[in-house]
Order: C-alpha cells, then sequence, then structure tokens
C-alpha cells in the first residue's frame, strides 16, 4: 500500500486518508475517492490530497478484517461476527458462556503484521448475551495478502471460542447457624446459577453438622450440588469437606489463591459436580467462586493445578460486606 499526498487529478479509486471539508459539505475518511469527489474538492480549490492507494498484493481493510474472524472462530457456534467496518469486525457472544482462548495463537496472530490486531477479553471471562468477546481491527486502510494469509493460518482451527453452559440443575444446601448466611446468600446465587442458564432446582437448609449435611449431599439432584456453610470452612477436614467424603464423594481441592474466595473446595460425589462455597458467594460482587462455578457449568474441567494457576490476577477488588479490610496488618 502506497501511503501519502498525490495531485487530487490524480486520486480516483484511492482511499481518503483524512476527512476534508469541501464548499459543499465534508468528505469523510475511509472512502474511496470518486470523479465527483475529485470534482468537488477542485472546486473547493484543494490540489493535493492525502490518501492510500491499495497495489496488488493488498487487500481492503473490511475484507481482511472479515476472513481474520472467520479464521479465528472456526466452525464459531455462540459467536456472532458484525459486519466489518473501517477496518473493524466485533466478536459477540450470543448467549451465557466462558470464553476459551489459545493464547499462543492470539499473541502470534497479533505478531504477523503491526497493522493486523485481535483484542480479547481474558481467558476464562464469563459472558452473557451481547457481551463483546473480542474486537478485530485492521490498522491501515489495506495490509499484504501474504501477511493476512499467516495471521489466518496462526489461529489454527479456532483461537477463540466460547464454552456454551451444559449443567442443568444445581441445588443449593446451606448449613443454619445463629446469624448465619441468611437470604441474602441464597438471592445471589440463585443469581449467578441463572446468568448461565442453571436451575436451582432444590434448596435445602440443615443443621451445621457432618452427619445432617452428608445426608443431604446423598440426596442432593441434579448436575451440581453447591454447599454455602453457615460458618466458614477452614479446613480440609472441616465439616463440609468430610460431609462429602462421608458421603462418598472426593474433595479434590481445598483453598484457592484468589482473594475473596480463598476458603473455596471443589470435588464430586460420583458424576455430580460439587462446589464448596466461600462465604463471599453470599455477596454479588466478583469472587473466585465465579471463575470456578462459570467453567464447571460450561463442562471444563477444573483441576487442581488450574485452581492453583488463578493466583496471578487473583488479588480482586474489596467487596464492601466484607468485615477485615486486608489494609493496615489486618488479615
Amino acid at each position: 500500500m502506497k501511503f501519502g499526498p498525490v495531485p487530487v487529478t490524480c486520486a480516483a479509486g484511492a482511499v481518503l486518508a483524512h476527512s476534508v471539508a469541501t464548499t459543499t459539505g465534508r468528505l469523510r475518511k475511509g472512502r474511496i475517492i470518486t470523479d465527483k469527489d475529485i470534482a468537488e474538492m477542485q472546486a473547493s480549490g484543494m490540489i493535493e490530497v492525502i490518501v492510500a492507494q491499495l497495489e496488488s498484493h493488498d487487500t481492503h481493510e473490511d475484507r481482511a478484517a472479515a476472513q481474520l474472524a472467520k479464521a479465528i472462530i472456526g466452525e464459531g457456534q455462540g459467536v456472532s461476527v458484525t459486519t466489518a467496518f473501517t477496518g473493524r469486525v466485533n466478536l459477540i457472544a450470543d448467549g451465557a458462556g466462558v470464553v476459551v482462548l489459545d493464547v499462543a495463537a492470539i499473541e502470534a496472530i497479533n505478531a504477523v503484521h503491526p497493522m493486523i490486531t485481535i483484542a480479547t477479553v481474558p481467558p476464562w471471562q464469563q459472558m452473557g448475551p451481547g457481551g463483546m468477546i473480542a474486537t478485530i481491527k485492521i490498522i491501515s486502510y489495506a495490509v499484504p495478502q501474504a501477511d493476512l494469509d499467516q495471521a489466518c493460518a496462526a489461529a489454527g482451527d479456532a483461537a477463540l471460542r466460547l464454552a456454551q453452559p451444559m449443567l442443568r440443575q444445581a441445588t443449593l444446601i446451606i448449613t443454619e447457624i445463629p446469624g448465619g448466611v441468611g437470604d441474602k446468600g441464597r438471592i445471589a446465587i440463585a443469581s449467578r446459577l441463572g446468568a448461565l442458564g442453571v436451575e436451582l432446582v432444590s434448596l435445602v437448609m440443615v443443621e451445621h453438622d457432618i452427619h445432617a449435611l452428608s445426608a443431604a449431599i446423598s440426596e442432593a439432584e441434579g448436575e451440581l450440588i453447591l454447599i454455602l456453610t453457615g460458618s466458614a470452612t477452614s479446613d480440609p477436614d472441616d465439616i463440609a469437606p468430610t460431609a462429602v467424603r462421608q458421603a462418598g464423594g472426593q474433595v479434590s481441592r481445598f483453598g484457592m489463591p484468589v482473594d475473596p474466595g480463598n476458603l473455596l473446595f471443589i470435588g464430586n460425589l460420583g458424576d455430580q459436580h460439587i462446589i464448596g462455597l466461600p462465604g463471599c458467594a453470599r455477596s454479588p460482587a466478583l469472587n473466585g467462586a465465579d471463575w470456578v462455578l462459570s467453567r464447571v457449568v460450561c463442562g471444563i474441567e477444573v483441576t487442581p493445578r488450574d485452581i492453583a494457576a488463578m493466583g496471578v490476577g487473583g488479588l480482586l477488588k474489596e467487596i464492601p460486606t466484607r468485615p477485615h479490610p486486608r489494609r493496615g496488618g489486618q488479615t
């Protein structure tokens, strides 16, 4: 692509690089200059104009953005692609889900040519309907097709996808103590499930006791069992993890390097997934439980190693409901 000033008389077919004012109005940048535009500029006293001239090996910004979008999402179920405009295409979530990225592929795409770019939300971001997952922007008015081909090849089969909810029903078990969870916790958790399209089929209130909780776990309906204890679970052998094991289940990880959210645990009872929720899940504010819940619901395996890797970026905002601010030597 050639970029720079040319005589107005030689500008037909080139891309107008900057908007220009004329005696009859304004010609917007990015338009393909016509003979009528040339006459209008000449009537306004213009002698030369800055343009971008595409060469035979170049691809126009809009076509390039659309081509790259197609390569990045592959089959792309659950992701919509906007119409390219001024070299930009947005990738939009059709519904709830979790964004799965091939980070190495995205980085490789952005390394091909400075004018070929894609910006995404963070890996594993939970999305709702209409949420923007990524934006592709061809910065210049055109890019060499050879570089575009290389960027598309770097995307592999699909550098980006939306994992959609697979679990549909959940049971929430709350253990009761004086001054415990209350209705606020139930509402916050039901809202989280609703955002992921999961039905809360059963709410079970039991004593804060190993045997009572174990029995409730054994009888829980749905593919997902959530446990919220009235008193914080503070050890792998505390009441909730012990009750899971007593019910015949397994606890695969207790604790996570995300704050708020440290006191989460995960496990299973046969094919049922179990998440032991930290006390901060009573608040609607983002916490570590959201990261785990969204992945589990969307069929993404969450291993102890995955949770260990959440520490980088795992220092989340203070939440108003936290009784002890993490400052001034307090813990």
